[in-house]
């Protein structure tokens, strides 16, 4: 019985967002064309949409995709043989040779295997350190493995990296021809190289992460598939590295942020602030190896930065109450992670922080500066945070402006409903 359309599209979403990296990933395994993956990936998912109205959703998308996707590579694959063959007949032939059927094409080659002798049977693990090479650019290495792996398209990695969309199309198509041009293999390094991948290792991980704990685009506030995959590969990378303190530090933040999930969106899809959450409902188990992981990390040198944000958001796990957090040492965590890790976003937090600790009019005159130094220009938080601050020293008009602003900029539909709800909740009677 053929399917309705509109359950097959929601069908072809979910599929997509759970199975994207993983079909690629394995096709690149196949292949070790990037661009070539990614078309036969999407080559598939369009075909799905046709398919499976008529002939129904199979019980396992993934693996129909998988099968779409890599007999169009192989297809793909043989045609380029023959084609080469078929030119390389062109060239031969010339007054005096003989017949054509004397270069008769030979057997189609089948696609190549690349290298991936490391004892680790995780293809995306291996497409992270491929991307990871310190050949490219940091930011390079973690846009493209946010592209290949999580399925995120050139506009929502812009929007992560605060540039614009041509400027990251343009780096997009650089690592992918530095890789090619490079030869970088298609595997996780030998022990010895590890640590010189590891930084950006860590921030594929944790853009990975973010993308499902707060969408950057779509109609959903979290893609909790995305955030499930970057902990699962962070889990993978510590047994790969034990006892490296980021590592650990990088999976305690995971595991704390991750175990607030069921309650950071209500029955309608609509986000609820940390202080408003049923703290009764968090991941208890979760929030407890957190916090076994961050008491386990050794000692004995400076944290990094993905150690001093766990500190930060074990400090809301161990309030059992909104009122029982301890503000000051947020804001002094995040002074010190605005030291080892400088960025708008840190100052951000931080001037929530100390709104928080030493009242609104110290965290707005950090956001204030923020608004000047152009730094955060259409990032949705920063009206979102000038907004509540100005609401809590009673300047509702300058409040109602700077909700009107975080309105506009909002990329997820959960957001902006929220943001208009406070700007009701600002200027009704």
């Amino acid at each position: 019985m053929a399917a309705a359309s509109g359950h097959v599209e929601a069908a072809v979403e979910a599929v997509f967002r759970e199975e994207w990296g993983r079909i690629v990933a394995s096709l690149i395994a196949t292949t070790g064309d990037w661009d070539l993956a990614e078309e036969c990936a999407q080559d598939a998912f369009a075909r799905a949409l046709q398919v499976w109205v008529r002939d129904g959703v199979p019980s396992r998308p993934g693996a129909w995709l998988t099968t779409v996707a890599r007999n169009r590579a192989v297809d793909v694959l043989r045609r380029r043989a023959n084609e080469t063959v078929k030119l390389q007949q062109a060239l031969l032939l010339s007054p005096g040779d003989g017949p054509a059927e004397e270069h008769a094409e030979e057997p189609a080659q089948e696609p190549p295997a690349t290298e991936a002798g490391d004892g680790i049977a995780d293809d995306r693990l291996r497409l992270i350190f491929t991307c990871c090479h310190p050949a490219l650019p940091l930011e390079a290495r973690v846009a493209l493995t946010l592209r290949t792996l999580a399925g995120l398209t050139t506009a929502e990695i812009a929007r992560a990296f605060l540039v614009s969309e041509p400027a990251m199309a343009q780096r997009l198509v650089r690592a992918k021809r530095k890789i090619h041009k490079a030869r970088i293999p298609y595997r996780i390094p030998p022990a010895s190289l590890l640590p010189e991948r590891l930084t950006g290792v860590l921030a594929v991980l944790y853009l990975l992460f973010n993308e499902g704990y707060t969408a950057s685009r779509g109609p959903d506030l979290v893609r909790p598939e995305l955030s499930a995959e970057a902990i699962r590969l962070t889990r993978l990378l510590a047994a790969l590295m034990p006892g490296e303190p980021e590592t650990m530090g990088l999976l305690t933040l995971m595991l704390l942020q991750d175990s607030r999930r069921a309650v950071r969106t209500d029955d309608s899809g609509m986000p609820v602030p940390l202080a408003e959450q049923d703290r009764d409902q968090w991941n208890r188990a979760a929030i407890e190896e957190a916090l076994r992981i961050l008491a386990s990390i050794p000692g004995g040198e400076q944290p990094g930065p993905y150690r001093v944000q766990a500190q930060i958001i074990a400090c809301h796990a161990r309030a059992a109450r909104p009122e029982d957090t301890d503000w000051a040492a947020i804001a002094r965590l995040y002074a010190e992670l605005a030291v080892l890790a400088p960025s708008p976003v840190v100052e951000l937090n931080r001037a929530v922080a100390v709104g928080m600790a030493d009242g609104p009019a110290a965290g707005l005159a950090i956001a204030d500066d923020l608004a000047v130094s152009g730094q955060l220009a259409g990032y949705h938080l920063l009206p979102a945070v000038r907004a509540d601050l100005l609401r809590r020293l009673d300047r509702l008009a300058e409040a109602a402006q700077a909700y009107r602003a975080a309105i506009d900029q909002a990329g997820t539909e959960p957001e902006r409903h929220y943001l208009q709800r406070r700007l009701a909740e600002l200027t009704s009677p």
